[in-house]
């Protein structure tokens, strides 16, 4: 999938400094759509949500967009009447820099919690945000909305409607507080494809499920997630509905762009040194596959065994166990990167092995409960003492 100098036909990106961030990186990101799209979009199942979120929310029901405006370095949660009047405005002021309704202009934020938004700043920065507007410049917003990131994470995917290729194409920013239930980030995707509302509802709860639900970095969930994706019609092709032909090859698209961004996010953890894909087969249900997945994804002690080059099964056998699945210990089989660790519950001594295999930066570890014919996978990684350092001093 190419991730960099995307160009979705009849969208336009700007990202700029206005001085959010102490240390002058880019801060202040604006998506503008000449047409309205179709919009959708999956928020925070956090019961505290900041106020772009709560306003985002409330305008999703319109399942209409045009623009989305962003910023980093403060997450505006927390913050009282004051915060929904800051959101409230920088979606005014960007509609009327571009010409539009209000209520077509979703809001976003992310970073420190409980500080109030300097308003001010993006006040006077907006002119220079729109004038910025241009078709090529979706890796600044990308760079834009990133706090602890240490990279973009660009992903797009081509695919033929009925003669006619359309783009999907995303961003998304993320490194820590990643808990699945909405993986803890930001994610904004775009297509020129015509897609009814209610299928492109429906495709992204679908990518949702199979991407960002199913990674953890530390198991803590935020205020400010969400997932909003605009279609707004620039192909030009008959509307894709739910029960459209088109509609399955539209959803496996956008859950590979998901599935790509994911596996960017859980990458780039905060401090994080290798990329874990856990899977779990021979479960009775999906839902006893992704209970022990996440199980021993969440698993601190896993995850620095990871970290450490400690092949020690037991961590991963005792997630098993505490996952609330009902599981024969008998019938448990482990397998790291194909090299099989326990047969039917009891080690293989093949632990030297496996500790050269945890040198590798991707790892894939298998957990066969031997139970019925269901899967699934999680993604996450290693903790390290980088994570500590970073989130020790993270509003300092």
């Amino acid at each position: 999938m190419n991730r960099l100098s995307v160009i979705i036909p009849g969208y336009s990106f700007a990202g700029i400094s206005a001085g959010i961030k102490k240390s002058g990186a880019d801060d202040l990101a604006l998506v503008f759509s000449e047409n309205v799209a179709v919009t959708a979009g999956v928020f925070t199942i956090n019961k505290i949500k900041a106020a772009p979120v709560k306003i985002s929310i409330n305008r999703i029901a319109s399942q209409k967009g045009q623009a989305i405006i962003i910023n980093s370095g403060n997450a505006n949660a927390c913050t009282g009447a004051r915060g929904y009047s800051d959101a409230e405005e920088m979606t005014e002021k960007t509609a009327k820099a571009l010409g539009i309704s209000s209520e077509l202009v979703y809001a976003s934020s992310t970073g420190v919690i409980g500080r109030p938004l300097p308003i001010e700043k993006i006040r006077k920065a907006l002119p220079e945000l729109v004038k910025k507007l241009s078709p090529s410049a979706l890796e600044q917003v990308a760079s834009a909305i990133m706090t602890t990131d240490t990279f973009a994470k660009i992903s797009s995917k081509k695919i033929n409607i009925k003669g006619k290729t359309g783009t999907i194409a995303g961003i998304a920013k993320g490194a820590g507080m990643i808990c699945p239930n909405m993986a803890t980030m930001l994610c904004f995707m775009f297509t020129d494809i015509a897609v009814k509302p209610r299928a492109l509802d429906s495709a992204l709860r679908e990518a949702v499920e199979n991407s960002f639900n199913r990674i953890t970095i530390d198991n803590d969930m935020s205020t400010n997630d969400m997932a909003l994706i605009m279609s707004n019609g620039s192909l030009k092709n008959t509307s894709i509905t739910k029960s459209s032909p088109l509609y399955r090859k539209f959803a496996s698209a956008l859950s590979d762009v998901t599935y790509d961004l994911a596996k960017m996010i859980v990458e780039d953890g905060e401090g994080a040194t290798k990329l874990v894909e856990i899977e779990v087969k021979g479960a009775r249900t999906e839902t006893d596959a992704k209970k022990v997945a996440r199980s021993v994804a969440n698993s601190m002690l896993v995850k620095t065994a990871i970290y450490g080059r400690d092949p020690n099964w037991g961590r991963i056998i005792a997630a098993v166990g505490y996952s609330g699945v009902d599981i024969n210990e008998k019938e448990i089989d482990i397998y790291l990167n194909k090299v099989k660790l326990v047969n039917k519950g009891v080690g293989t001594k093949k632990e030297e092995i496996a500790r050269n295999i945890l040198a590798n930066k991707n790892i894939a570890l298998t957990i066969d409960l031997s139970a019925g014919r269901k899967s699934a996978k999680v993604l996450t990684c290693d903790l390290t003492e980088k994570y500590i350092a970073i989130n020790a001093h993270y509003t300092t």
